[in-house]
């Protein structure tokens, strides 16, 4: 049995939010990890192709601060969780700001 965890509706979408989400190196490279994946993702699959390095409760903590900021949809089947990027979303509310923020190779 599935399920979705808690997410914001669009309509409470906070640019703030979404952008001091977006600050934090690790989340920023955790959504473009999905967003370039372009479809849901496992959780541990993911985190591992990243390459982060980050204990697991660091990275729960930034899939949570990802999927609270509603950048993310979660949803748990079993003990796996599938995440993808809320794309359609976000960019209905503003529009251009995931590919301005995630296409770019990430500059060091």
């Amino acid at each position: 049995m599935s399920r979705t965890l808690p997410e914001p509706v669009v309509e409470s979408f906070d640019l703030t939010v979404i952008l001091g989400a977006l600050a934090d190196p690790g989340r920023r490279t955790i959504l473009r990890a999905m967003y370039q994946a372009g479809g849901p993702v496992d959780c541990a699959t993911l985190v591992e192709k990243a390459g982060l390095g980050l204990s697991n409760p660091t990275i729960s903590h930034h899939y949570r601060v990802l999927r609270e900021a509603g950048l993310t949809r979660t949803v748990t089947e079993g003990r796996r969780r599938i995440v993808h990027v809320r794309t359609d979303e976000v960019e209905g509310r503003f529009p251009g700001l995931l590919e301005a923020i995630l296409a770019a190779p990430e500059r060091g």
